[in-house]
């Protein structure tokens, strides 16, 4: 009962800052078009204004970049800067557990640096060794545009009250139903095992964790981003294994991009070399905070 009570108190807590940021994210998303975008993402700057946007929360601008990458009108190096740059729900996540958790509050800065620096040089060093076959500007489905938001599905025909308060309402309580299943489970085992067998045992430890993390950030839901954040502000998995499974956490652009069964071989291709980056980059991380 203690445990469930703690759960209930710490998701409750974070609950309204969560809405209150989806409620911000859509004023911010709406209405942001593949179009509008299509010139900077096309252009010397593509990568780094790729990762830029993919730090934003949710997955709305990898969905967009997904359908531009199949338009061929943006090239594999800042495709693959908005998919690593992209966290999902993380950083909501880390900023409402920030007055609750130092750990918390500390990542922040360190993950997007780290995300937005992984992002950026990926996304040149592939544009440099890919050619461009698309260096002239191709037609955007015809006449039509393509619409990215928060969520990665269209708002087009709803009222006002959904679009600004339904449905950050909707994800919000989604997310915090995964919030809560986490807080419940992670109480459980340190209520079993004790918090110091715990932390001395991080999930997969500082060489295994990063392809386990990075295997779960694949998954294209905001529950993989959930379950790794908040593992991670819990204390169960490393920083390196959260980077690792927050680079591979594309959410629906993985999903977008999947759906094109006529070039499966390429994204196939391209998932594993972000998987393969992603674990890279967590034990690179976990070295080095061991030997600082």
């Amino acid at each position: 009962m203690e445990v469930i009570l703690d759960a209930l108190k710490d998701t409750l807590i974070v609950f309204p800052f969560i809405l209150i940021i989806y409620m911000l994210i859509e004023l911010m998303e709406n209405g942001t078009s593949a179009a509008k975008s299509r010139r900077a993402l096309n252009g010397p700057l593509a990568p780094l204004i790729g990762g830029a946007t993919g730090l934003i929360p949710q997955c709305g601008f990898s969905v967009m970049a997904a359908k531009l990458y199949d338009s061929g009108l943006i090239r594999t190096g800042t495709i693959m800067a908005v998919f690593l740059a992209t966290s999902d729900e993380a950083l909501i996540i880390l900023l409402v557990n920030s007055p609750l958790s130092t750990q918390a509050a500390q990542s922040i800065l360190p993950l997007i640096l780290v995300k937005l620096l992984v992002a950026v040089a990926v996304g040149y060093l592939v544009n440099a060794i890919i050619p461009d076959k698309h260096s002239e500007a191709q037609p955007l489905y015809g006449n039509s545009e393509i619409m990215s938001y928060s969520c990665g599905h269209d708002h087009s025909g709803k009222t006002t009250v959904r679009l600004y308060v339904l449905e950050p309402l909707y994800h919000a309580l989604k997310v915090t139903a995964f919030i809560l299943l986490v807080n419940l489970v992670l109480g459980f085992i340190i209520a079993e095992v004790g918090e110091d067998k715990l932390a001395s045992g991080l999930i997969g430890g500082a060489y295994y964790g990063p392809f386990i993390t990075a295997a779960v950030g694949l998954i294209p839901n905001c529950a993989s981003s959930t379950v790794i954040t908040e593992t991670f502000v819990r204390g169960g998995i490393s920083f390196g294994s959260c980077v690792a499974g927050l680079c591979t956490n594309a959410g629906l652009g993985l999903v977008v991009l999947l759906k094109n069964t006529k070039k499966i071989k390429r994204n196939i291709l391209l998932v594993i070399s972000m998987y393969a980056i992603s674990v890279i980059v967590g034990i690179v991380i976990n070295v080095i905070v061991a030997a600082i």
